[in-house]
């Protein structure tokens, strides 16, 4: 939910921009929703949400509290409040790709080392199970020394 800008062939806004953002951290399959959107569904449709927290997303300003929307293959779909679905799940692996850093000098090559990543991120998004931080979350950390 947001301000949209519909053009004949493209649409643009904060709604979408936020779209788009939790759609890179939803699970394969998965559906995130803003705390916008959940104020004006909960209690009016049959699902579950889980609360994923205040997220940072990619050229956004402020924090977004993120839901998730428990389907009926999620982790304890049946249970009947948010802090119960949050507390009772978690993946068996978490991982999070960094940006590879381009060792070559080159600048040319950037788009390669960063397709490595998002190509690697995507693969192990497929692990039943798991929680993979999405690539926009990820990349804000490209060019930061001190990485650990």
């Amino acid at each position: 939910m947001g301000d949209l800008i519909v053009e004949p062939h493209d649409i643009f806004g904060d709604g979408v921009n936020i779209a788009a953002r939790l759609e890179s951290i939803a699970e394969p399959d998965g559906i995130c929703i803003s705390s916008s959107v959940y104020d004006q569904v909960q209690g009016k449709v049959g699902t579950e949400f889980g609360d994923l927290g205040e997220q940072h997303l990619k050229n956004i300003t402020r924090p977004v509290r993120v839901y998730t929307v428990a389907t009926s293959g999620s982790p304890d779909a049946a249970t009947s409040s948010d802090s119960a679905w949050t507390s009772t799940w978690s993946p068996r692996l978490s991982i999070v790709v960094l940006p590879f850093a381009n060792l070559s000098g080159d600048h040319a090559h950037d788009y390669f080392v960063d397709g490595v990543t998002e190509s690697l991120t995507t693969d192990l998004s497929h692990i039943s199970g798991s929680l993979v931080i999405g690539r926009h979350t990820a990349f804000t950390y490209k060019d930061k020394a001190g990485r650990s």
